[in-house]
């Protein structure tokens, strides 16, 4: 006998952190700028997870965190191959990721066992060249910057398009 599955579960949840507006402003804008605009289907966004269950389980966990906002310390260019990124530092960051990492330890892809990474990504699916002018253009007057994660945001994965789901704020 056959077990349906139900689309939703074969459509998987993508979470991000929120940042505050106006970095969220300003990331959205640098990624105008410089994002092939025919690729340019998205908001600028920290991804956390790039696939979770999508399942009532997954929402109870992320709504069970308990996390203050957290500090994020941009700290330079990322160069991605074929794209760029800004650079994210932040121990509370890591130390969230690890404590949902723990939770959907058994749900994990191997892209989100890997080690933590955490960037913006202004730029993706270009030349090597084009990536490599804009990390010496963005460099030239980089200065480190903070900017704040304000909760998270849970995606559902349409196949290409990302629906936007619930948004779990973070209080403290």
């Amino acid at each position: 006998m056959f077990k349906l599955i139900p689309l939703e579960a074969i459509q998987p949840y993508i979470l991000t952190l929120r940042m505050d507006a106006e970095s969220q402003a300003f990331f959205d804008k640098q990624r105008e700028l410089y994002f092939p605009r025919e690729r340019n289907f998205l908001k600028a966004h920290i991804s956390l997870f790039h696939q979770l269950p999508n399942d009532t389980f997954t929402k109870q966990q992320l709504k069970d965190v308990k996390q203050a906002p957290v500090a994020l310390k941009i700290t330079g260019m990322q160069n991605l191959g074929a794209g760029v990124a800004y650079k994210i530092e932040s121990d509370a960051l890591q130390d969230l990721h690890r404590q949902l990492s723990a939770c959907f330890k058994d749900e994990l892809i191997p892209q989100d066992r890997q080690r933590y990474r955490p960037h913006i990504t202004i730029q993706n699916k270009v030349t090597l060249e084009q990536a490599k002018a804009l990390i010496e253009k963005l460099n030239a007057d980089f200065e480190p910057f903070e900017i704040t994660g304000i909760g998270l945001d849970l995606w559902t994965y349409r196949g290409g398009p990302w629906e936007f789901d619930v948004f779990y704020p973070f209080k403290g």
